[in-house]
């Protein structure tokens, strides 16, 4: 596959597996666009390694440990790749299957940024398998919501010093994260109880302590924007910021989400500004 055709692809796997994060990453400038499409497919192939239903935990835990590892080598051991996922192969995704192919297609200059981050995560994601994702104290959350969202966070700040000299907070930056993944797991919390037996709220938390957690974390993502003076940076932040904050309002009134509708609109709202 040539370099413009692996591009394009990427890209279309990108648009079949997030509309969510596609729109913003397509406010991107055109190298910036493909190092983050390529970042977020990484982080979905481990992604999808994690959540399936049908591979224990205890596999979960060896596979990602691996992968970790080999995210860490100076150049990416497709083969050693292919041989580790061999256990679970028949039940991955394609964007899991293509992980070389997304580490290819990053810009070389921002190629060890993706790799280090993507490695961290499935490190951390290997730990949370093996422990059955079993929060119980606001430290296991934050541990939790970290290594989901919050080191995302920390990896677009470093590919917005890379890419257009911004610099940022890194605690703001873990706090973007980390407020999406709150309005997530509030979104979600009884479908994960029903469907995967598991919570990722503290004990002797409610929904309201949980509410909380979502704005202290969201008021700190408000804070992060600040640093970023390049518009289609600040574009790409503020879409998924807005829709989170929308979404926790909709929560408060008793709706699940917020509508298509206001999806489309908040789009071209961030758009207009």
């Amino acid at each position: 596959m040539t370099s413009k055709t692996l591009q394009k692809d990427t890209m279309r796997v990108l648009k079949e597996t997030s509309r969510t994060f596609y729109i913003p990453i397509t406010f991107l400038d055109k190298e910036l666009k493909l190092t983050v499409a390529a970042a977020y497919l990484a982080m979905r192939a481990i992604d999808e390694i994690e959540d399936h239903e049908d591979v224990s935990n205890e596999t979960k835990h060896d596979v990602l440990l691996k992968v970790a590892d080999l995210l860490l080598a100076p150049q990416f051991d497709n083969e050693e790749y292919v041989s580790v996922l061999a256990p679970i192969q028949d039940k991955m995704p394609e964007v899991t299957l293509r992980l070389a192919d997304w580490i290819e297609v990053c810009p070389v200059e921002a190629r060890a940024i993706v790799t280090s981050a993507t490695s961290e995560m499935a490190g951390g994601m290997a730990k949370w398998a093996l422990a059955n994702w079993q929060v119980h104290t606001r430290e296991d959350l934050d541990d939790y919501t970290y290594y989901v969202a919050g080191l995302v966070g920390v990896m677009l700040s470093e590919l917005w010093e890379w890419s257009a000299g911004i610099k940022t907070d890194r605690e703001l930056a873990i706090g973007y994260g980390r407020g999406l993944q709150a309005v997530n797991i509030l979104r979600n919390e009884q479908e994960d109880m029903d469907e995967r037996g598991v919570s990722f709220v503290p004990d002797n938390w409610s929904r309201t302590e949980l509410f909380a957690y979502a704005e202290e974390n969201l008021a700190k993502a408000d804070l992060y924007m600040q640093d970023i003076t390049k518009r289609s940076i600040k574009l790409f932040c503020r879409l998924p910021l807005a829709l989170a904050h929308k979404t926790l309002q909709a929560m408060r009134e008793g709706r699940e989400k917020v509508s298509r509708a206001e999806v489309e609109a908040t789009v071209e709202e961030i758009q207009q500004d």
